[in-house]
């Protein structure tokens, strides 16, 4: 076992991981609420409704492009130069992208340059995404003890539904105090702003942590990789196939639930843009908590049966959760609480610690990043466009099978992991996937 940090300066290092990734994740899906109800008649109005749809999630889907570079460029200089800079800076890149987009005139001021500037700035966006989850994941888990090493590491996974909370409730907040011109006129740009103070406030506590007692270590010793990501790829290719495995079906899931929904509810079924933004609320808030649970839970019976049961409960509820969707209004925070904190919750949660259990401490910033965010490419980028097609052609059982194969590839994967929740962090020289 590692030996822990003192108490006091791991509950500030968990709280800075906590609030920093919410501000990070709050700017991130702000797009994603805003691509999926207002973009497509701001930068795209010369489109009809389903391909100025499907334009603005294919700006959205760029951000996920652009995550895999951010954690090449943020993993390289983290295994080389330590965790802590690396969160200022990606935080740093976050904020100044979201208060730029809240700034880009539209389409009917400057034609083309609008959609061309949205899309320039939500590359950045995901290259800031990129590099924060590594970064905030390492130093939180590597200032943990081994016994806890997955509670410790959902704080900032934790982020992640309080930054969705945050961004749908100033979002749908802003939306229902203003009338639909002022708020299209606007009003949408306002959570954008936000993005100022929020940085101000997570750079302030960031840069009054410690850096990681791991890297600290490795550091001494002299031991650093040269070139972490030629190492990465040369010692731990299986580790990289199996963690995106794991990873494919719990990111998809996210992006239907949490943005597909959004339009399918509003368009196909005619809800109230109020009622989806609340049934993605309620989901979020309660994630808060669930994430913590499940990630408590990985530490006491490993991370293996927690993350089977989470893929086993999306495989399952693929279907009633469409069923209970389409049953009227007052289902959907049901529809939304079975999918979400019963289901992606349950591999969220363990998530930060597996990945990070994964690889040794010389390439785990760039073998955690990379892997977390190349799935979201493949998985969750293009969740909300390949959704909206097969609506479109096929109808809504479509989009529950796609959910349902995603969920058998990552079973399959989940059975190749090693259950990693007893290791020693230090000793880790990357097992091979047995």
């Amino acid at each position: 076992m590692n030996k822990p940090t003192d108490s006091a300066e791991l509950r500030r290092v968990v709280l800075a991981s906590f609030i920093g990734t919410t501000i990070e994740w709050y700017d991130f899906f702000l797009y994603g609420t805003a691509a999926a109800l207002v973009f497509n008649r701001l930068f795209f109005p010369t489109l009809d409704p389903l391909a100025g749809t499907l334009s603005a999630y294919a700006t959205y889907a760029v951000g996920f492009v652009a995550r895999p570079l951010g954690g090449a460029i943020f993993g390289h200089f983290g295994d080389r130069a330590g965790r802590k800079k690396m969160l200022v800076w990606s935080l740093s890149l976050m904020g100044v992208s979201s208060t730029l987009i809240g700034l880009t005139p539209t389409y009917d001021r400057i034609g083309i340059w609008a959609p061309i500037m949205l899309t320039i700035l939500r590359f950045c966006q995901g290259v800031a995404a990129g590099g924060e989850w590594g970064g905030a994941v390492l130093l939180a888990v590597e200032h943990s003890a081994g016994d806890r090493r997955g509670f410790h590491g959902a704080w900032p996974q934790m982020g992640t539904p309080a930054g969705l909370l945050l961004s749908t409730l100033v979002f749908a907040a802003v939306s229902a105090w203003l009338p639909e011109p002022a708020f299209l006129a606007w009003g949408w740009r306002v959570p954008f702003l936000l993005s100022v103070v929020l940085v101000a406030i997570g750079l302030f506590i960031r840069l009054r942590v410690m850096e990681s007692p791991s890297f600290e270590r490795l550091r001494d010793a002299r031991g650093e990789s040269r070139m972490p990501l030629v190492d990465l790829f040369r010692e731990h290719p299986r580790e990289v196939l199996v963690g995106m495995g794991i990873r494919f079906a719990q990111n998809l899931v996210f992006y239907i639930y949490t943005v597909f929904v959004l339009s399918y509810g509003e368009k196909t079924l005619g809800y109230p843009r109020s009622v989806m933004l609340r049934g993605v609320m309620i989901a979020a808030f309660i994630g808060i908590f669930a994430t913590a649970f499940w990630s408590y839970l990985s530490d006491r019976i490993g991370r293996r049966p927690v993350l089977l049961a989470g893929g086993v409960s999306l495989l399952v509820t693929a279907f009633p959760f469409f069923w209970l969707l389409g049953r009227g209004p007052s289902f959907v925070p049901i529809a939304m609480l079975l999918v979400m904190n019963l289901g992606h919750d349950v591999m969220y949660g363990p998530m930060a610690a597996t990945l990070s259990e994964l690889f040794g401490t010389r390439v785990r910033y760039s073998g955690a990043s990379l892997t977390y965010q190349l799935t979201s490419v493949v998985s969750g980028g293009v969740a909300p466009f390949i959704a909206t097609v097969l609506l479109a052609k096929y109808g809504v059982g479509a989009v529950a099978i796609y959910v349902m194969a995603s969920c058998a590839l990552t079973l399959a994967a989940t059975l190749f992991l090693p259950e990693t929740h007893r290791i020693a962090l230090d000793a880790v020289a990357a097992k091979s996937v047995a």
